[in-house]
């Protein structure tokens, strides 16, 4: 096996250029378990994880390398929660957004607030730049719309992202467990509220006729609380698998849907 160490964004997209089925490593937590378990013999493998501009966090760019760890102790309050559920801090230290992305499995823990964000993936070639809303980007389970000569540079928020907002999972533990169902909810002062969820669908799922109805209610009643879980309850598509139900990944998506709404109300 062939490894490549690009020092800089540049000389990465060079190597991807000349080799578009080589193997993109970051913080390697997917990757090696396909390696260790799965028989995975990658014949080139390019190794991003040290590349500054891959590691930058300015402003509402987050670079693809910026790892888990970063990310908890960061300033993005469900996006701090969602990376405090990944893993054991080993895992967390080595493990970056980019790499959620590229997996794109339906249980990536940072997705669910990507999507209530509504935020940007940012990739780039020698040929140049694209930007996907995150709905066009991941398009599958572990299926997304990055080119073999693309890379992903990193995630881009939006303006305006609201202070309200909060995450949690449910999984068969309280720690280093891929979630059988996940949640966040983000809400606006003047009440517009977006609630995504993940590891009930294919993709990160938006719960958009709860997000219109509870948007409408200033202060949501106990009746209007049971109707948004109710509606995102409705909204997703599990399966059943060796994890759970589909049956109780429906019902616990309105019950955690709803205590993160509480959460984030005034």
């Amino acid at each position: 096996m062939e490894t490549l160490l690009p020092r800089d964004l540049d000389e990465a997209l060079a190597a991807i250029a000349a080799d578009p089925e080589a193997t993109v490593l970051a913080g390697g937590t997917d990757l090696m378990v396909q390696v260790n378990l799965q028989g995975l013999r990658p014949a080139r493998v390019i190794a991003i994880r040290r590349i500054p501009e891959l590691r930058e966090w300015v402003g509402r760019f987050i670079g693809a390398a910026v790892t888990h760890r970063r990310l908890e102790i960061g300033p993005i309050k469900a996006l701090a929660e969602a990376a405090r559920t990944v893993g054991s801090p080993q895992i967390r230290s080595a493990g970056t957004i980019g790499g959620n992305l590229g997996t794109s499995s339906p249980a990536g823990d940072t997705l669910p607030f990507l999507a209530a964000a509504d935020a940007e993936i940012v990739l780039r070639s020698r040929t140049g730049e694209r930007v996907l809303p995150w709905d066009q980007f991941i398009t599958g389970p572990k299926r997304n719309a990055r080119r073999p000569d693309e890379l992903i540079v990193g995630v881009r928020l939006p303006e305006h992202l609201p202070a309200r907002q909060a995450f949690a999972k449910v999984g068969v533990r309280n720690a280093m467990v891929i979630a059988i169902t996940s949640c966040c909810v983000i809400r606006d002062e003047d009440g517009t509220t977006r609630v995504a969820l993940g590891s009930v669908g294919p993709t990160p799922i938006r719960a958009r006729q709860a997000e219109e109805m509870i948007s409408a209610e200033t202060r949501p009643s106990e009746a209007a609380r049971a109707e948004f879980a109710r509606l995102v309850a409705a909204e997703v598509r599990p399966i059943t698998d060796h994890r759970s139900t589909a049956e109780y990944r429906r019902h616990a998506s309105g019950v955690i849907a709803r205590r993160l709404l509480e959460r984030v109300l005034p």
